[in-house]
């Protein structure tokens, strides 16, 4: 039985109009979903733009000009020769970047998706109805294998662990 603590008293007054309107006003004054709810947009946003790498694939990119060159703490060459390295280390790295993607981003954005889309059209169309045939009209073929290993590997199994119980191994230093 359930206690009384656990009902709940309501009000069905189909009368009141009043309230179905202060209904629809609280409902309209709700504020929008926050966007893990919303339906994402297919094109980038500006605050996407800002964080290009929201899920953080490419982690292992972020390649700095002391993780490549590093001088020890005997050997030091002149100060403005380590500074005007760095600069042209990172102003190198950036520019290429820059200039390859400006060259191949597009292309390879488009041969990507189309890729993508032949994999999705080839599992939607090709690989599931496949699986969907085995799976309803075959199942004879998942009883015989079953009967199969229950018949031959199973004893052959239990044949193995009960000759093998009764060996013991002691360890022991000499």
């Amino acid at each position: 039985m359930m206690s009384d603590e656990y009902l709940v008293d309501c009000k069905l007054d189909d009368d009141d109009d009043d309230e179905d309107e202060e209904a629809l006003e609280k409902l309209q004054q709700t504020p929008p979903p926050p966007p893990e709810f919303s339906t994402p947009s297919p094109y980038p946003s500006l605050s996407q733009l800002e964080s290009r790498d929201p899920y953080g694939v490419n982690q292992h990119l972020k390649v700095e000009f002391s993780d490549v060159l590093a001088e020890p703490a005997s050997p030091h060459s002149c100060d403005r020769v380590w500074v005007y390295s760095g600069i042209g280390f990172e102003s190198a790295r950036i520019w290429s970047y820059r200039c390859l993607t400006l060259l191949l981003a597009v292309p390879v954005s488009l041969l990507s998706g189309c890729l993508f889309a032949w994999l999705a059209c080839l599992h939607i169309w090709c690989v599931m109805p496949c699986v969907q045939v085995f799976h309803s009209c075959l199942p004879w073929v998942r009883t015989l294998w079953f009967s199969v290993i229950n018949i031959f590997l199973g004893p052959l199994c239990e044949s193995v662990s009960r000759c093998c119980s009764g060996l013991y191994v002691t360890l022991s230093k000499e």
